[in-house]
């Protein structure tokens, strides 16, 4: 109920193409009704010609005793039979026409554009998260979720709601159309209403979790599509084809397998609609056989009852249907509402304040980082103490999973410490708003990550209004301008998905020629030149060297010329700092930076020449 409700609140934006859908549905569910009406005058004036009645009597309304006449509704100078009968059913259908289209056209207009509307909070939701969310959910996961379980939502607010309001409103109108004329008879339909909710109830239940099942198994065929697609290169490497198509088809048959089990549960509903109502037109057809015998009934009336009777049928069976739809839109809406309600670990605290220019120190106070791993956490970082003053060139080293990427990532709030405080100029971050921390960070990954667009706009990356002069300036700076006047269309060429079309260091240029034009006074570079050959990596290396004057450089550095330009050097080692100083003060020592620099970068080093005494 929680999740229908938040449902219709997506709705309440469009109550005016609503209202008016319901009141067009409802026109239509009238005029549908109106025409039943008509089977009576047919067979007993239209098609009895010998008939002395004048009046052509639609019902009577029960309980009153006056009787609706068919000239009621139509001009008084129509007298003949089928002249009233023709214009009132052609009128009728005309209307009932327009009524629907319109009232097909509004209903659709409302139910795309409240999904229009909860496919960008969801994908603002998720865009927002940490980058814990994204470590703890596929990708395939949450694509899934942002098209299919949207999908299914939209097809239920949409096509399906516009028919359920048209079947909603003739069964209505139909039932009192069936009252009207049947009067005792209709009664014996009722036995069958507790029978029809049970049965609907107890099979929409089990479309709704054989639904969220199926579509938990198409998020895992998504999975390895993502995978597979985006790692063809190693899939190939491996020659690992024939097992990925294996892992892929086996994966499709879970999928066929859940879709089966849905199907089923499905189908069911149609057939035992089928039988309900075979059953109760039997029956009054042996009970309306007596009434017409003793005149109770014109023959006329009673086809027109009993017609009514099947078009009341059909509502009811496609009511299991419409339950069903909506059974599995409120699955599917299970996920949705799940990711968006997901607390998330980096939140902006309410009333957080701007972050004035960089211009004095960040500063780590005794913090603690730990991932949450399926209720567990996993100690990252422990009692780091450091501080890194303005302009300062500060790398961090240490060997693989020391934690050296997670200790950069704390300070544009990527993750939020678990005990501690980092501060930037005195301030906690947790105390800025995250729009401006991040303005003042400049990042570049290992892992470059460039968008399928053009080379400038991937180079002024959130700046589209930069000029071409300075996206070319940092181009320069980056030894990327001339590989990229090279390109078919220059800095109009588009790149690829991930850039696939450029070498490993013409996307780590455009990545440092993003970072650069982004001019922030804090610039983290995660070993950010390990992609490079020794030739550019020199020059960028140079570049980046005039660049960095007044600014604050973190970087995680595997190359010998980085580490003994910086400053200081902090060694990581379990997640804790073994040492920090300049290099020749940390060569003096037996500690761990000694150790890994004569396993990493000893044998980079020329041999020193050797001095013979004379």
């Amino acid at each position: 109920m929680r999740q229908l409700t938040r449902l219709i609140r997506y709705a309440a934006p469009y109550w005016w193409p609503v209202g008016a859908s319901v009141l067009l549905m409802a026109a239509v569910g009238l005029l549908d009704a109106f025409r039943l009406l008509l089977i009576g005058p047919i067979f007993d004036r239209v098609l009895n010609p010998g008939s002395q009645a004048r009046e052509m009597q639609l019902f009577t309304i029960p309980g009153s005793g006056r009787a609706i006449y068919l000239q009621q509704f139509v001009p008084s100078h129509f007298q003949n039979p089928w002249t009233v009968v023709a214009f009132a059913l052609v009128a009728a259908t005309v209307l009932k026409g327009i009524c629907d289209y319109a009232g097909t056209y509004l209903v659709n207009y409302a139910g795309f554009g409240m999904i229009t509307d909860l496919r960008n909070d969801l994908y603002d939701s998720i865009l927002q998260r940490s980058a814990a969310f994204f470590q703890k959910h596929t990708t395939g996961t949450l694509v899934s979720t942002i098209v299919n379980d949207v999908e299914r939502v939209q097809y239920a607010m949409s096509s399906v709601l516009a028919e359920f309001l048209q079947q909603f409103f003739t069964f209505i109108f139909t039932a009192l159309v069936v009252v009207a004329l049947g009067r005792q008879f209709a009664w014996v339909l009722v036995l069958f209403v507790p029978v029809i909710i049970f049965s609907a109830g107890r099979i929409g239940r089990r479309v709704r979790h054989t639904t969220r099942r199926g579509q938990d198994k198409l998020a895992d065929i998504q999975n390895i599509l993502h995978e597979t697609i985006t790692g063809n290169r190693i899939v190939k490497a491996f020659s690992m084809e024939h097992w990925e198509i294996a892992r892929f088809r086996d994966a499709a048959q879970r999928l066929f397998r859940a879709n089966l089990r849905s199907v089923a549960a499905v189908a069911i509903s149609s057939p035992l609609m089928d039988i309900f109502g075979a059953i109760a037109i039997a029956l009054l057809l042996l009970l309306g056989r007596e009434q017409i015998n003793h005149h109770v009934f014109s023959s006329g009336t009673f086809l027109a009852f009993i017609v009514a009777v099947f078009k009341l049928y059909d509502p009811v069976r496609k009511f299991a249907l419409f339950n069903n739809n909506f059974q599995q839109a409120l699955g599917a809406s299970s996920e949705i509402f799940k990711f968006m309600d997901t607390d998330d670990d980096v939140k902006e605290k309410p009333g957080a304040q701007p972050l004035p220019p960089f211009s004095r120190s960040i500063r780590f106070e005794n913090v603690c980082f730990s991932y949450e791993s399926e209720g567990e956490g996993r100690e990252i970082l422990r009692d780091i103490n450091l501080e890194v003053h303005a302009g300062e060139v500060l790398a961090v080293v240490g060997s693989s999973g020391a934690g050296k990427s997670t200790l950069v990532h704390l300070i544009p709030r990527f993750f939020d410490v678990t005990s501690g405080r980092l501060t930037i100029d005195g301030r906690d971050v947790c105390d800025t708003t995250l729009a401006s921390l991040r303005s003042q960070v400049g990042v570049v990954a290992q892992d470059t990550v460039l968008f399928n667009d053009t080379v400038r706009n991937n180079i002024a990356y959130g700046q589209p209004g930069v000029p071409l002069k300075a996206v070319e300036a940092a181009a320069h700076a980056a030894l990327a301008h001339d590989f990229i006047k090279d390109l078919p269309s220059g800095y109009d060429t588009v790149i690829g998905e991930r850039g696939v079309r450029l070498s490993g260091g013409e996307r780590q240029r455009i990545a440092i020629a993003r970072a650069l034009l982004k001019n922030a006074p804090i610039l983290i570079l995660d070993e950010a030149t390990s992609a490079l050959d020794s030739e550019s990596e020199a020059l960028v290396q140079s570049a980046l060297q005039n660049l960095m004057i007044g600014r604050t450089v973190v970087v995680i550095a595997h190359r010998l010329s980085t580490v003994r330009r910086a400053d200081r050097i902090v060694v990581l080692e379990n997640g804790t700092t073994a040492d920090v100083g300049p290099h020749e003060e940390l060569m003096k020592k037996l500690g761990t930076y000694r150790r890994l620099y004569e396993l990493q970068f000893a044998e980079v080093e020329p041999p020193r020449p050797e001095v013979h005494a004379e």
